[in-house]
């Protein structure tokens, strides 16, 4: 199957993320160290930080108006 070129940079940011958090953290996705309840609580708090940058964009378009 042939992918777009937004589809293959988007493939390639997400291995880039997988190098950088490996070696940041020192484990992949794959780890087994957290619970159920502890990856709700990562993905929570992504979802709060791309809000405050949602914010902070609209903010800065409505400066520009």
């Amino acid at each position: 199957m042939k992918m777009s070129k937004i589809e293959e940079n988007v493939c390639k940011k997400i291995m880039m993320r997988a190098k950088v958090g490996k070696k940041k953290y020192g484990v992949t996705m794959e780890r087994g160290d957290l619970t159920s309840k502890e990856w709700m609580t990562h993905l929570s708090e992504e979802l709060m930080d791309s809000l405050v940058y949602i914010e902070k964009l609209m903010t800065m378009e409505e400066e520009y108006e």
